[in-house]
């Protein structure tokens, strides 16, 4: 089966916290019912999520993975008009009691365009270089064209 996959990495603190919820869940949940709680908020940390593609049969699934467990439901592909590769910004949010403060980092996606204004996030990374990697590995499959949105100028690729 020829097909791509794509799961977003947790940020470091959530697998520490997600671990560590986890594992006070299972040993609470012996004892008590109330084990349940860090349990869920341990299994919910450490979800990771992305996509699926699956080129032989022309269809994608928005996935969720635990432990290698991936689920999600398969569609059709859409007919594809281009490839965007841009860069953003992503802001996390981190609460700690009773004080939150909000992370920012740069990032590069790779989106999949299709119905004019239509998008399927498919990847993304720090690094241009690696975006634009896998961009052109799935431009050349798909038989469609890139988007370079990095900088002010776009351009074709």
């Amino acid at each position: 089966m020829n097909t791509f996959k794509f799961k977003r990495k947790n940020l470091a603190w959530q697998y520490i916290v997600g671990s560590f919820a986890l594992i006070v869940g299972v040993i609470s949940i012996i004892k008590d019912i109330k084990g349940l709680v860090p349990l869920f908020i341990g299994i919910y940390l450490l979800i990771q999520d992305g996509v699926e593609l699956d080129y032989d049969n022309k269809t994608y699934r928005n996935i969720k993975s635990l432990f290698g467990i991936t689920i999600g439901k398969w569609q059709p592909l859409p007919e594809i008009e281009y490839i965007s590769v841009f860069k953003t910004t992503e802001t996390t949010t981190v609460w700690a009691a009773s004080a939150s403060a909000n992370v920012s980092s740069a990032v590069v996606k790779v989106n999949l365009f299709y119905n004019t204004n239509q998008k399927i996030e498919i990847y993304d990374s720090k690094n241009v270089d690696d975006a634009f990697s896998k961009a052109k590995q799935i431009a050349s499959i798909l038989h469609v064209d890139i988007l370079d949105a990095t900088s002010r100028e776009t351009k074709w690729l």
